[in-house]
């Protein structure tokens, strides 16, 4: 390589020190411009081994009615020799040449051929036109009317957005305060699924052998409820019990009694029934009085029954309130649609040793197919699923077979 050190200004330098004429594809030789135009090591390889052509596909090149077609083509063009052309073509050259008017008027509007382009699902349909102002039940029975959409399809299933922001914990350059306090949140949840775990597993352990149940323990349990009888016998050890004669005697007596203050009963007077209908009359007519005086009492009492109203109101009002915010909290809420219910994923955070420092040594949390799964559970989608198990038709069937190369002769 050599390299021309200039001196001087380069304005009073000669165009020819200055610029030079590339010629050096015109300086190659034959060899060099065939190396040139070789084609690459992968177009070769790429190539047909076999000198053979392909045999022509003759159906691809065979037309339907070919000659017919041909034989029509040829007419036409004897026509257009002495000035004439098919109906179809004269047709649409005269309809090219007198566009039709923008609205047309009439009831054959919508089957006129010379009628301008309209969409059959806008309003202002002219098939329509002569339907409008009839009525709906021969518009029901005459027209096929559309489906109505029920209103269970305008809503949404759930009311939580497609894409949820995450916590500022999980970005990538969290605060402290912010990763703590997603720290806190996946600690409380592993907290709740480890006490889950100990308590079935406290339910499920088999006893120690202190705690194991005895047969004095055993028989003692079994005989509950049953010694009452023997126990209020001894708490009434101070008087004899009465021998069973004398309790049948007095169970006969008293029945006796019974019966002959049912027989001794007398029919009442006309005199007894007035003074009891009287007296009915006079405890109606005292509830009454007790009721009115209370009503005119009730006025001077209009400041305490304002305040109950008040505070009827404000009750109401608390109740209201309190069941609209589980209502919004039911509409975010996921659903029971199956035999399974939904279980919050598992919340993708790093500890603080694991945080990156450059988005390079960035280290991806969690899938963003299953985050994409449980969000269609969550928004009432799709019901929670699990994965399916594997189970074996049949049992398998272990054989032992001698191998030849085990043979030995």
């Amino acid at each position: 390589m050599c390299v021309f050190l200039l001196r001087g200004p380069v304005s009073e330098k000669p165009d020819e020190s200055l610029f030079f004429v590339d010629t050096s594809n015109e300086q190659q030789g034959p060899k060099e411009q065939a190396a040139k135009e070789k084609p690459l090591k992968i177009d070769l390889i790429l190539q047909p081994d076999s000198k053979v052509p392909p045999p022509k596909d003759i159906l691809s090149y065979q037309v339907p009615n070919g000659r017919k077609l041909k034989r029509k083509q040829r007419l036409w063009e004897k026509l257009a020799e002495k000035g004439l052309v098919p109906r179809k073509e004269r047709l649409l050259q005269q309809r090219l040449q007198n566009p039709p008017k923008a609205n047309i008027a009439g009831a054959d509007s919508g089957t006129d051929p010379s009628r301008d382009f309209y969409d059959i699902w806008a309003d202002s349909n002219p098939l329509d036109k002569a339907l409008a102002g009839q009525d709906a039940f021969f518009l029901e029975q005459t027209k096929k009317q559309p489906m109505k959409r029920p209103d269970r399809l305008k809503k949404t299933p759930s009311e939580l957005p497609a894409m949820e922001i995450i916590s500022p914990g999980g970005s990538y350059n969290p605060s402290f305060q912010s990763h703590q306090a997603l720290l806190l949140q996946a600690f409380e949840a592993e907290l709740v699924r480890q006490k889950a775990e100990e308590r079935l597993q406290r339910q499920l352990n088999f006893p120690t052998a202190a705690e194991a149940p005895t047969q004095e323990s055993v028989f003692r349990e079994q005989c509950e409820g049953l010694m009452e009888e023997d126990s209020e016998g001894e708490e009434g050890q101070g008087s004899p019990p009465r021998p069973p004669e004398e309790d049948l005697q007095a169970a006969s007596g008293e029945a006796s009694r019974l019966l002959t203050a049912t027989a001794v009963r007398e029919k009442k007077t006309e005199q007894q029934r007035k003074k009891e209908k009287a007296a009915k009359q006079l405890k109606a007519r005292q509830v009454s009085e007790k009721a009115a005086r209370l009503r005119k009492q009730e006025i001077f009492q209009l400041k305490s029954i304002r305040l109950q109203l008040k505070q009827r109101e404000a009750e109401l009002q608390r109740r209201k309130q309190r069941r609209e915010a589980k209502r919004k909290l039911e509409a975010v809420q996921p659903k029971r649609l199956g035999r399974l219910k939904y279980e919050e994923p598992d919340v993708d955070v790093q500890l603080s040793s694991e945080l990156a420092e450059s988005l390079r040594t960035l280290r991806p949390e969690g899938s963003i197919l299953k985050d994409r799964f449980k969000s269609l559970q969550k928004r009432n989608i799709i019901e929670p699923r699990e994965r399916a198990k594997f189970k074996r038709k049949y049992r398998l069937k272990y054989v032992e077979k001698r191998a030849f190369r085990e043979i030995t002769l």
